[in-house]
């Protein structure tokens, strides 16, 4: 589904992404991991076009994108959701208007349409009966849970998550990592989730990658990474065995 080629990414003198190469397979759930700092969100920005690589190049099914002109890079977006750390809602609009809000925008469908689909996303992440609340009438979870359904309702092939349980008290962070999970099954969807939570990543990932200084330096299934020997990993690991 998405390939990275050799991707460099500088800003200035400073290179944040030294050659890194990935395949990512259709369907899968792919935590990316790291330090801050070392290039995972830059990743995703690249990924979506808000950012494009200096060298190397990036497939998205089947279809090289990164030297597309802002244009012709819309279809590729409308492929994509992305869920950022804050749910980015928009307070003076309801919940019902902050879902349906990329529909309008994107595309041309009939209100009873619009309404189907945003009942549709809501019920995935399991919220019914807010739809004429404002975001400041629900917590801070269930806002998160709005920004998801308000990118699920597009229907994308890919979603992206940088950060999402970033801020959130332990039993809502896994109510979210379940949903991530649930999400990605029952839409058939590739999903890639950018975080510093080894707990996360070994409850609900396929495959594992872990960034350091721009490069790759381990990538395997949970299993695996629980065995693995480089320091970074040891390091992430160790800290979810003294929770």
């Amino acid at each position: 589904m998405i390939q990275f080629k050799n991707l460099i990414k500088r800003f200035g003198d400073r290179t944040v992404l030294k050659g890194l190469s990935l395949d990512i397979r259709e369907g899968e759930i792919l935590f990316i991991l790291g330090t801050s700092g070392t290039g995972k969100s830059v990743l995703l920005k690249n990924l979506v076009g808000l950012l494009r690589p200096d060298e190397g190049e990036i497939w998205i099914d089947g279809e090289e994108v990164s030297r597309l002109s802002e244009e012709d890079y819309l279809p590729i977006r409308k492929k994509c959701g992305m869920v950022f750390q804050h749910p980015a809602l928009f307070d003076s609009l309801t919940i019902y208007e902050n879902v349906a809000f990329g529909l309008r925008r994107h595309f041309r469908l009939e209100e009873s349409e619009i309404q189907h689909k945003v009942k549709k996303a809501l019920s995935l992440v399991h919220l019914t009966g807010i739809e004429t609340k404002k975001p400041a009438e629900i917590s801070y979870g269930m806002q998160k849970r709005v920004s998801l359904a308000r990118t699920v309702a597009l229907e994308p092939k890919i979603l992206l998550f940088d950060e999402p349980t970033t801020g959130l008290d332990p039993i809502t962070t896994n109510a979210v990592n379940q949903l991530i999970k649930d999400l990605s099954r029952t839409l058939k969807t590739t999903s890639l989730v950018v975080s510093h939570d080894m707990h996360c990543a070994l409850g609900i990932a396929d495959r594992i990658v872990v960034l350091d200084k721009g490069e790759i330096v381990a990538l395997g299934t949970p299993d695996e990474m629980k065995k693995s020997q480089v320091p970074l990993v040891k390091d992430f690991l160790a800290e979810v065995l003294s929770v």
